[in-house]
């Protein structure tokens, strides 16, 4: 439970004593009655629509019945006072008491406060990432690959059983690209010169793979035909590009549970599997579809095709899944994946795609759809641009990759948990610029640094407080009376109520922002003990205050690591 869960179990119980009184008709439906933050902070710490939304179903004027209500409320001792407001809002203020409480709580909760069965244990699958095995990641790559992760540990913080997944896009033709690149690095490893033609992957980073391969088989593939060496060198060229991605997500500190490779579709019949059981229920056919307006996409042909019907599960239009030559679409293996995931027993899905596959929401969802019959959810979250910067310039692509930078140049400049928190600054669907100088200041400006220096502070005070034989135990707490002190309690009170909304909006965003703010309450209090000595967290002399204050920015200490423990960046003690 969360606090305002309490208050508003408080709200619900002083209705149904009004409803017992005669003062409210029975039968009300209380369903809509909230309990939130008020959106004018000098309002209050607690608004309840409840008046509002009882008024009409009650037959009586809003006021009336939150007056009444705010008596039956202010009889509670966590409610300093209930205040009409406007058209019948009821502002409520809560007692210092109950703010000391939520530091008791948050103490004796540690590592578990915010954490809840708001997910029950539901199944869910999350893949991201998911880059084409051609090379090492970019740093768009690196936005979905901390987004992803940040959402899954978002999702087990509040109850959901993850699962992390990458889908290995092994089976198309770009990886034949891939194995005619490695084999031109071969011949380059016998000393021969080459030429790497429109198409090809020229980085660097496949050198070292045609020397493998040299190794591996000699000269045995010089002068040779594709027929020859092409499967070979695709699957090593494969397996030495996934080691390169996972050596890549592992210095990001990302671990996935599973790779699953779209090659394994092919061939052992489970696309047939999967289009099989669309056509059981009616949503294949053979069909010519009309030219799309403006930009003709690949996937169109002027002829009969098969085709999905999507459009019965709310896609635009009908989808082809095998061309008018009987070979499968790209949209084929990937029914099939997610008709896997399904079988898989998942209760929800989540795919993190990048913006460049806007065009494939509304199909996958069509598909996830008619595969479930409508019981698995599949929500496909887009991560946009990711513009580095530096000197004020854009920041220029890596020799090592050729065209891109990568994430490895991101993370070996800045470092894993500075690229993971700045990666969560924005909203995943909107644009990020990456300013490689100004993550790197010490100002309120770099959100990285001024919620990391919170930390090292109170870690700061607690190794001064140790030396001087000073604890938080048995902290008497009603000596936290300061507006300043309460506030910051009020704003630690918020982290539960803030982590399920997070979570059912599957937006990890929230957590970094929110670990903002905190932090900014916390220096801000810091601040204030340089004026006021009365708040400064050592107290001389008096050690019975000291522990109380220990305790409150103990509590704070607790959340800011929860907080960064589910954004995947670890808390520093101290700051260099």
């Amino acid at each position: 439970m969360t606090l305002f869960a309490d208050i508003r179990a408080l709200v619900i119980a002083s209705l149904d004593t009004m409803t017992a009184e005669g003062a409210l008709p029975e039968g009300l439906d209380m369903s809509n009655v909230a309990v939130e933050p008020p959106r004018d902070a000098a309002h209050g710490d607690m608004a309840t629509n409840a008046a509002m939304v009882l008024a009409k179903p009650a037959g009586m004027k809003p006021r009336d019945i939150a007056g009444a209500l705010a008596g039956k409320l202010a009889e509670d001792p966590r409610i300093a006072s209930a205040e009409v407001a406007g058209p019948g809002f009821l502002n409520l203020r809560l007692s210092a008491s109950t703010w000391q409480g939520v530091i008791a709580g948050i103490l004796q909760a540690g590592e578990g406060y915010g954490r809840s069965d708001m997910g029950q244990g539901q199944k869910v699958n999350v893949e991201y990432v998911s880059a084409n095995p051609t090379g090492p990641l970019h740093v768009g790559h690196t936005r979905g690959a901390v987004f992803g992760d940040a959402l899954a540990s978002l999702l087990a913080f509040s109850g959901h059983e993850v699962t992390r997944e990458y889908y290995i896009n092994d089976g198309g033709a770009q990886v034949d690209v891939l194995a005619r690149s490695v084999y031109l690095r071969y011949l380059e490893a016998h000393g021969q010169e080459v030429a790497f033609e429109d198409g090809t992957y020229p980085g660097d980073y496949l050198i070292a793979v045609g020397e493998a391969l040299k190794d591996k088989v000699g000269d045995a593939y010089v002068g040779k035909g594709e027929q020859v060496w092409l499967e070979d060198v695709r699957n090593i060229a494969t397996e030495a590009m996934m080691d390169l991605i996972r050596a890549d997500l592992a210095s990001l500190g990302v671990k996935m549970d599973h790779f699953y490779s779209e090659k394994s579709l092919y061939g052992t019949g489970r696309i047939e599997a999967a289009i099989a059981d669309l056509d059981a229920k009616g949503l294949i056919y053979r069909g010519t579809l009309e030219p799309p307006k403006g930009k003709q996409p690949e996937d169109w042909e002027p002829r009969e095709q098969t085709l999905f019907r999507s459009t019965a599960h709310g896609d635009d239009v009908d989808r082809p899944i095998q061309k008018s030559d009987g070979a499968w679409t790209y949209f084929a293996p990937d029914i099939a994946y997610h008709y896997d995931k399904v079988s898989r027993g998942f209760d929800a899905l989540i795919d993190v795609f990048g913006a460049d596959h806007g065009g494939y929401v509304k199909r996958m969802k069509a598909a996830v759809s008619a595969l479930s019959d409508g019981r698995v959810p599949l929500d496909i979250k887009l991560t946009q641009l990711v513009k580095l910067w530096q000197n004020g310039e854009p920041f220029k692509m890596s020799k090592r990759a050729g065209t891109f930078v990568t994430l490895a140049d991101v993370v070996e400049m800045v470092g894993a948990d500075v690229t993971r928190f700045v990666m969560l600054t924005r909203k995943n669907d909107a644009p990020l610029d990456f300013d490689l100088d100004k993550v790197r200041e010490q100002s309120k400006d770099n959100p990285v640094f001024y919620v990391q220096y919170a930390h090292a502070r109170i870690c700061s005070v607690q190794r001064k407080a140790a030396e001087a034989g000073l604890t938080s135990e048995a902290a008497d707490l009603s000596q936290l009376t300061h507006e300043a002190e309460l506030a910051l309690a009020a704003k630690l009170a918020e982290w539960p109520r803030l982590i399920e909304i997070a979570a059912r909006a599957h937006e990890p965003h929230r957590v970094a922002f929110y670990l903002y703010d905190l932090a900014s309450e916390f220096h801000a209090l810091w601040n204030k003990g340089n004026a006021e000595t009365s708040l400064r967290f050592l107290q001389e002399g008096d050690p019975a205050a000291t522990a109380a204050k220990l305790a409150l920015i103990g509590a704070v200490q607790v959340v800011i690591s929860n907080g960064l423990a589910i954004l995947g960046v670890t808390p520093v003690e101290e700051m260099r």
